[in-house]
C-alpha cells in the first residue's frame, strides 16, 4: 500500500492542532513542532502538551513527543501524530515533508519560504500567497474564515479577540507584571469576576469576567507584563474546553482544500 501524504505543522497551538485533526482525519501523516517550552493557553485541545508531557490525546487522536526526524516518523507510521521541539526549521530539512503549513499565528512569517516543500501553506496574517508560500488561509471570524487565498494576504490583525456573548479583549487575561506564572484555578473551572485565578510572581492576576476559564497557561512559564496566560468563555457552564473550536475546524477545511488544489 502507498504510504500516506506526510504534512509537517509549525506550531501546535489550539488553531494548528484543529488543522491537525482535520487532516489526520482525511488521512495525512502529521509531524507537529512548537518551542521546547510551549506557551498554548488552551491546553486541553493543544498538541503541544506532548511536549511538556511526553503524551497528549486531544479529542480521540493521541501524540507523542519526537526528539528527531527518525522518532517522528517511527511515530506517524504507527498512527500517531508526532510532536517536536523545534522552534526553528531543522525538522523540515531533515524529514522532507511534502506539504509545510505554517500554523504558528505569529501574526508575521517567521521564517516559512515556499521552498520550504512541494506545498507551503501560510495561516492567518503575514504571508502573501505566491510570495513566500502557496496559499493563505483566512483566520478572522466572518464571512470569510476558512477561506483559501491564492493571491494577496489574509486580513491583518486587529489585536481585537473575537466578539463571544458580547465580550471581546476582556476574555483575554494577561500578566499584570513580570515573573513565573503560577496558577490557582484549572482549565474548566467556573470564575467570577474579580477573582484570583493565578500569580505571577507576587502579583494577582484576577477574572476579567464570569465565565468559565477555556485556557491557563501551566505552571512555571515564565512571563512578561502583558503577556497573553488565560481566556475566560462567558458561556460558562455551556462552554466547550474539550473539543477543539468551530474557528480551528474551519481554518483546518481551509487548509485541507488548498493542499488538495496543489497536490499532484
Amino acid at each position: 500500500m502507498k504510504e500516506k501524504t506526510c504534512v509537517l505543522i509549525r506550531g501546535a497551538g489550539d488553531l494548528a492542532s484543529g488543522i491537525a485533526l482535520r487532516l489526520f482525519h482525511s488521512g495525512f501523516m502529521i509531524v507537529m513542532t512548537d518551542l521546547p517550552e510551549p506557551t498554548a493557553i488552551r491546553r486541553s485541545v493543544a498538541f503541544s502538551e506532548a511536549i511538556r508531557k511526553g503524551e497528549c490525546q486531544v479529542e480521540e487522536v493521541r501524540a507523542f513527543r519526537a526528539e528527531n526526524a527518525k522518532e517522528a516518523i517511527e511515530l506517524i507510521r504507527k498512527g500517531f501524530i508526532a510532536v517536536v521541539p523545534d522552534p526553528g526549521k531543522e525538522i523540515i530539512k531533515a524529514l522532507k515533508p511534502a506539504v509545510v503549513v505554517d500554523a504558528i499565528l505569529a501574526k508575521k512569517n517567521l521564517g516559512t519560504l515556499i521552498t520550504d516543500a512541494p506545498v507551503v501553506i501560510g495561516v492567518g496574517p503575514g504571508f502573501t500567497a505566491g510570495a513566500d508560500c502557496h496559499a493563505v488561509i483566512e483566520t478572522k471570524r466572518g464571512h470569510t474564515l476558512g477561506r483559501v487565498i491564492l493571491k494577496g494576504s489574509a486580513i491583518p490583525n486587529t489585536g481585537i479577540p473575537g466578539i463571544i456573548s458580547g465580550f471581546g479583549a476582556e476574555r483575554v487575561l494577561r500578566s499584570p507584571a513580570e515573573g513565573v506564572f503560577r496558577p490557582l484555578k484549572e482549565i474548566g473551572d467556573i470564575v467570577r469576576k474579580g477573582e484570583e485565578v493565578a500569580r505571577t510572581g507576587d502579583a494577582p492576576l484576577y477574572a476579567t469576567i464570569d465565565g468559565m476559564l477555556r485556557g491557563l497557561l501551566p505552571e512555571g512559564i515564565y512571563v512578561t507584563a502583558g503577556f497573553k496566560c488565560g481566556d475566560i468563555d462567558p458561556r460558562g457552564e455551556e462552554a466547550d474546553f474539550t473539543t477543539v473550536s468551530d474557528k480551528a475546524l474551519s481554518v483546518g477545511g481551509g487548509v485541507l482544500e488548498a493542499i488538495l488544489r496543489f497536490m499532484p
